[in-house]
């Protein structure tokens, strides 16, 4: 604290409100160097997203893809810490939300006319600089076959500090008829870790309950799994989170040693055969995705989830 003596009251109303305007100033230059800032560019059918001017990930929605997915996904190393159709399972497309066994269609895997998510519009919405909000409308289509869905995406990227990225991925699914979706485990929001951080090449993965590998999480239910591994001397990973309002929250895992996890009810319905959904009904879901240096303790997921809670 500073003190200063001056005969004249003016002066030190005016120096004492000038120190006021300028603590808050910094306030928020601190908090702007904290976060960091973010950018975001549209070209023809991706949108890249820049933290810093690192790229730090790109949202591919083009009309030759299965569905939108985001590739690279990069950590503070700059790396991506997800895989894009490596050779095992090249179906899965790093960070993405598709479904299997959809009134017979495929939106997962397989050719395109088996079914596929298209992108009607993606737009990057105003915001300051602080994230990027995206906001991507699709419609799920095969030839000669009823859509029997329509989706409305809100993507938000932020920064909380320089070892720490997120995306909230919240999803609102409209059927469009009544929709079958046969017990399937290729379902719903899904990561798939690059190699390097792969439980099999000696990474980590784990759930809220300590469960670690794809023996402790396949079929548990829980709010979050983290999954990372070391690269050179540094340790980063990707955490996806499930918010409480979720319909069938908290889900159970579809696990995999090798790099893929995702919190899936459709490989567990109520009469283990299929799961029903009406003509006109709506669903909700909302998701966040961690990419974070260090390990699950260090990048504090725990904590992390009961902020993401409360939201």
């Amino acid at each position: 604290m500073i003190f200063i003596v001056c005969k004249s009251e003016f002066f030190y109303i005016s120096f004492k409100r000038n120190s006021i305007i300028l603590i808050l100033f910094l306030i928020i230059v601190f908090n702007a160097i904290g976060q960091g800032k973010i950018t975001a560019t549209k070209f023809d059918s991706k949108i890249d997203v820049n933290i810093n001017n690192n790229l730090f990930t790109s949202y591919i929605f083009s009309e030759d893809e299965k569905y939108p997915f985001f590739f690279p996904v990069n950590g503070p190393s700059n790396g991506s810490v997800t895989s894009m159709r490596n050779g095992n399972y090249p179906h899965h497309s790093s960070l993405f939300f598709a479904c299997d066994f959809v009134n017979g269609g495929n939106y997962w895997q397989d050719i395109l006319e088996r079914g596929q998510i298209i992108s009607l519009r993606a737009d990057i919405l105003p915001s300051d600089t602080t994230k990027v909000i995206i906001e991507n409308e699709c419609i799920w289509r095969r030839p000669n076959a009823i859509s029997p869905i329509k989706d409305l995406r809100k993507i938000t990227i932020t920064a909380p500090s320089k070892e720490l990225f997120q995306i909230d991925f919240e999803i609102t699914l409209e059927m469009l008829t009544d929709v079958t979706i046969k017990k399937t485990n290729h379902s719903l929001f899904s990561g798939r870790m690059d190699a390097d951080l792969a439980v099999t090449n000696g990474g980590t993965m784990i759930n809220s309950n300590g469960e670690k590998g794809e023996k402790g999480t396949f079929g548990k239910k829980s709010p979050w799994i983290d999954f990372y591994g070391k690269r050179g001397d540094k340790i980063e990973g990707m955490a996806i989170m499930q918010h409480p309002s979720n319909n069938w929250y908290p889900s159970p895992w579809f696990t995999r040693d090798y790099g893929f996890f995702s919190p899936t009810p459709m490989y567990w319905p109520e009469n283990d055969k299929e799961t029903t959904l009406k003509n006109g009904e709506v669903i909700n879901l909302k998701y966040r995705v961690l990419v974070h240096s260090g390990d699950v303790i260090q990048a504090k997921i725990a904590e992390q989830f009961e902020i993401y809670k409360s939201k």
